[in-house]
């Protein structure tokens, strides 16, 4: 039996609290359970869809169309496949190629869709100590943060920001291991917040940095690279590994958010007059 306010119904910003309590449990080992009642599903997704403000404007629309709540379980990308992997949430949404398909073939997960995509930029200090042109792409900007040794604050949680920037580091051909790069196991607005503080670089997505910008001392520095691509996914976890997850309602909002309307507002979701997101819905696998 667990306390009462894990049973709650929470849209958006209000999960915050049953994010942290999930969070807690699950760092103790205790299995949550992955739904309440029939009309509420549990998904676990990454930061920067929760504090760009996309999902407190998607999900009332899909609870309008669906009658479905959603419970949110705000963390990392890596994190939130491994909630899928224990069978603590229905659906997952999140942005990390590799783990996805790990998870895929794992067989935790199903139902695969592309939803949508934006983009990384890499922020720094004003006075931009790399001295970084708007020219580098990616490998050349974090050549010159690694050669000049300047600040660099790394989310270091495992999320799909985590990742990107590691596999980004590789792909320059650089260690990562002066004294000035911090690895800090913190989300995205965290990240931002000690970047702003330390005056350093770091790596963000575009609508976090939106949704933090007039509070933070830093500048874009690196954007429009290819490599700087970001796309999510939305995968059902497997019904045939656990019992009692929402599978009805799992489907619904897989296929409420791929379908025309989600899409739409996805496509027409903006965040200082700047839109974040392009609908890319399709079957992944």
């Amino acid at each position: 039996m667990f306390p009462a306010f894990l049973k709650r119904t929470y849209s958006a910003r209000s999960s915050s609290l049953l994010t942290m309590a999930c969070a807690f449990l699950l760092a103790l080992g205790v299995a949550v359970p992955a739904h309440a009642d029939s009309k509420t599903l549990k998904m676990a997704t990454t930061t920067s869809t929760y504090h760009s403000g996309l999902l407190d404007y998607l999900l009332p629309e899909f609870k309008k169309d669906t009658g479905y709540e959603v419970q949110l379980l705000v963390t990392g990308s890596g994190k939130a496949l491994k909630m899928g992997e224990m069978g603590d949430v229905d659906i997952v949404l999140t942005h990390s190629p590799k783990a996805e398909k790990a998870f895929l073939d794992a067989q935790f997960g199903i139902d695969p869709h592309s939803v949508m995509y934006n983009d990384f930029i890499i922020v720094g200090p004003k006075n931009n100590p790399a001295k970084l042109s708007n020219d580098d792409n990616a490998v050349q900007g974090l050549t010159k943060i690694a050669k000049s040794q300047s600040t660099f604050i790394s989310r270091g949680d495992d999320s799909g920001t985590h990742k990107k920037e590691l596999s980004l580091w590789q792909s320059a051909n650089v260690s990562h291991n002066w004294s000035n790069y911090r690895s800090i196991g913190q989300g995205m607005g965290p990240t931002l917040n000690m970047s702003s503080e330390l005056q350093g670089y770091t790596l963000t997505d575009r609508g976090t940095w939106l949704a933090y910008q007039e509070k933070l001392d830093l500048a874009i520095w690196l954007q429009g690279d290819p490599a700087f691509f970001n796309r999510y996914q939305i995968i059902r976890v497997n019904p045939a590994r656990y019992e009692g997850l929402n599978v009805e309602g799992a489907k619904a909002l897989s296929q409420w958010i791929i379908g025309e309307r989600a899409q739409t507002l996805i496509n027409q979701f903006q965040v200082k007059g700047q839109k974040l997101f392009t609908a890319d819905a399709k079957t992944s696998n």
